[in-house]
């Protein structure tokens, strides 16, 4: 499970100074409204230098991974059934999709007409509702090869919760990956709520609420929602594995439960320590 790629230099590595979004940090304190929009509004933000992970597949050259690969059939395409295999998997999907070679495996019409008669999911993405990390095209997937739960920030309430347990203990799916993702809107308006003390709509500010025991104030600025994003996925993937049932499944070795987070400026996904 451990990665054997080279550190990334941070978030926005290879950001230009367009990308930068101060409004968090220096503007005076705004209305409910307009806080929220800005928080919401998805620029990208540079990161803090944040030295992470990449997924397990992308210690391969950049050579060879560029090449277009052949798409297997449904009939011969081998599925993951242990948490190693499916992390390959799906790092072998995140390179496919950031090289701009998806397969798009498992949409035909054998696909289809298989899904019909059960589901073998063999991973589950809790992401965040964001429209741009969906977790079928991020990591190149097709009908019936993951289950996603999305909470914004990827809140864990009990129906998020109730949704990963019947992933894990129903369809005894080997892994469950708590995915985060670069300028996370759900994390900065946390952020920008704790900075201002403004207080949000009823709905929002409970997101808000349920995100702000990961808000770093070792750093400032920028630096403090990229450092907020990884402690967030952290922290939800540790309430994850406090959870009786799922710390059972953990024990006995059949399930594994990682962090990461997608670059949206890289398109690449990260494994989180």
């Amino acid at each position: 499970m451990n990665s054997d790629a080279t550190p990334l230099r941070g978030d926005g590595a290879e950001a230009t100074a367009a990308d930068v979004d101060t409004s968090i940090s220096h503007a005076k304190p705004r209305g409910r409204r307009s806080l929220l929009r800005a928080a919401l509004a998805g620029t990208a933000v540079i990161g803090g230098g944040l030295a992470v992970g990449a997924f397990p597949a992308d210690a391969e050259t950049v050579s060879r991974s560029t090449r277009a690969t052949p798409k297997p059939s449904a009939a011969t395409r081998t599925r993951p059934s242990t948490a190693d295999e499916a992390l390959k998997e799906l790092s072998k999907g995140n390179r496919r999709w950031r090289t701009l070679h998806q397969q798009h495996p498992n949409e035909g019409a054998a696909a289809r007409k298989a899904a019909t008669t059960g589901q073998q999911p063999f991973a589950l993405i809790l992401g965040c509702i964001d429209s741009r990390v969906a977790p079928e095209l991020v990591f190149d997937q097709g009908i019936g090869d993951l289950m996603t739960v999305r909470s914004a920030g990827e809140v864990l309430d009990q129906s998020v919760l109730g949704s990963v347990k019947y992933g894990v203990l129903e369809l005894d799916i080997p892994l469950v990956v708590v995915l985060g993702h670069q300028s996370c809107g759900a994390v900065k308006a946390a952020v920008a709520v704790d900075e201002s003390s403004e207080e949000l709509p009823s709905g929002i500010q409970y997101i808000a609420d349920e995100i702000a025991p990961a808000i770093d104030h070792g750093v400032t600025g920028d630096a403090r929602v990229a450092a907020t994003i990884d402690a967030n996925v952290r922290l939800v993937r540790s309430k994850l594995a406090a959870d009786t049932d799922l710390a059972a499944k953990l024990k006995a070795g059949e399930v594994a439960i990682v962090g990461a987070r997608y670059d949206l400026t890289t398109q690449r996904v990260h494994l989180l320590k």
